[in-house]
């Protein structure tokens, strides 16, 4: 996913606006977001909190009436922009940030035409926009490291550990089969093809869900794997290779 020009669609209706700077800094981590868009009913009262967000962070705010008493206008906007970005070609890559399932369609239309797409939205959107994605990232997470950048407070601290995802048997079976899958003849696997190749089969998977930062930490904790770094032949970061333990193969 590395230098997208990347297209930021926001679904204002469905996404809080506390957290829009991390939001915009995940992002960046993936490409440039040449254009930053969002959408929604800027009359009603309740999207008026939006307002000095979008000048901080330079993102175009696009007036939608709700023309009909319970219907989301804010959808067909954002699907028939999203279009149109498509086929002008000047991008390489979508952000879609909701959390509603109603852009599952879309999102699978552009990468059926061969672009990235990144999802962001809370822990309640429905799996068929999740998985509809390449990678999908929890806001949730951007609240936790926004929280750890503030002073500690020990019922808050406690509050935030409790939020996270558990580590359960499901996600180690499919650390541990992505490791076989990937692995070489001695089974020694790149680490970075297993990210890579979780990520595929589980656009939702972040280390950060489990209370991780990296990858890494979250296999040691595991116990089931060795860790072995390596020179890399063509400069001086290291390489990671991770293995199943012989015992634990047997079993």
């Amino acid at each position: 996913m590395e230098n997208l020009n990347i297209a930021v669609l926001i679904d204002g209706d469905n996404i809080p606006s506390a957290y829009v700077k991390e939001m915009m800094e995940e992002i960046a981590k993936y490409g440039n977001p040449t254009i930053k868009r969002i959408y929604g009913d800027w009359t009603k009262p309740n999207l008026s909190k939006w307002k000095h967000i979008l000048l901080e962070n330079a993102i175009t705010p696009i007036q939608q009436y709700a023309y009909t008493t319970g219907k989301n206008a804010t959808d067909s906007a954002m699907i028939i922009d999203a279009m149109d970005i498509l086929y002008s070609r000047k991008v390489n890559g979508f952000c879609l940030v909701s959390s509603d399932s109603d852009f599952t369609r879309l999102a699978t239309r552009l990468r059926e035409a061969g672009l990235q797409v990144i999802g962001i939205g809370e822990k309640k959107t429905p799996n068929p926009f999740i998985v509809a994605c390449d990678k999908f990232i929890y806001i949730e997470i951007l609240k936790h490291q926004s929280s750890e950048n503030e002073p500690e407070i020990s019922e808050k601290k406690t509050l935030l550990k409790e939020s996270f995802d558990r580590l359960n048997s499901k996600v180690i079976k499919l650390i541990t089969t992505t490791v076989l899958d990937v692995g070489d003849e001695d089974g020694w696997a790149f680490l970075g093809e297993v990210g890579s190749l979780i990520q595929k089969k589980m656009p939702n998977f972040d280390p950060r869900n489990y209370g991780f930062q990296k990858l890494t930490p979250l296999i040691k904790s595991i116990g089931k794997f060795e860790i072995e770094q390596r020179e890399s032949p063509r400069g001086r970061q290291k390489l990671i290779y991770v293995k199943l333990k012989k015992a634990t193969h047997q079993k």
